[in-house]
């Protein structure tokens, strides 16, 4: 397993800790997070890897409300709240990722988070997932949100 798949897995399982119940986000950076980083003493040690998760899980909080409005735009006759809470979760990680996160390429975001949909989820959270972000992205990029830097960070959607 690649090394940010893993962190991104300590990131998803801390924001299910957190969404199910919601506290400060610090007590689940305290505790789940720095819980599941010490269980993997190769991330824990680089400065970098925390950063991320912390970064991740923060900036999911915060772009919570953000995130879920453009999730319901794109999930027509279905409201946001009777989706799955892990899909939810994994769909706000992937927004987050887009608006957020300059060094990460789009497609790899969306196939990140279809791997943690099909290792958590249901069996067709996959597809769900993939079909939700993919269109999310195509209205942040006509919207001018999606800002990446580095060579072949911009991409275009996949028609699946």
């Amino acid at each position: 397993m690649n090394r940010r798949r893993l962190l991104r897995e300590i990131a998803l399982r801390s924001l299910y800790a957190y969404f199910s119940d919601p506290d400060d986000a610090g007590l689940v950076l305290a505790n789940v997070t720095r819980r599941d980083l010490a269980a993997h003493p190769e991330l824990a040690s680089e400065k970098a890897d925390v950063r991320f998760v912390e970064d991740l899980i923060l900036k999911c909080v915060r772009l919570q409300d953000e995130c879920d409005a453009l999730i319901g735009a794109r999930t027509a006759n279905w409201e946001v709240e009777r989706t799955a809470l892990i899909d939810r979760i994994i769909l706000r990680m992937g927004i987050t990722e887009f608006l957020e996160f300059e060094d990460i390429p789009t497609r790899v975001t969306i196939n990140e988070c279809i791997e943690l949909a099909k290792n958590f989820s249901t069996a067709k959270s996959g597809k769900f997932v993939n079909g939700v972000l993919d269109a999310i992205l195509i209205d942040l990029k006509s919207a001018g949100r999606i800002v990446k830097k580095g060579r072949g960070l911009i991409d275009t959607p996949s028609k699946s």
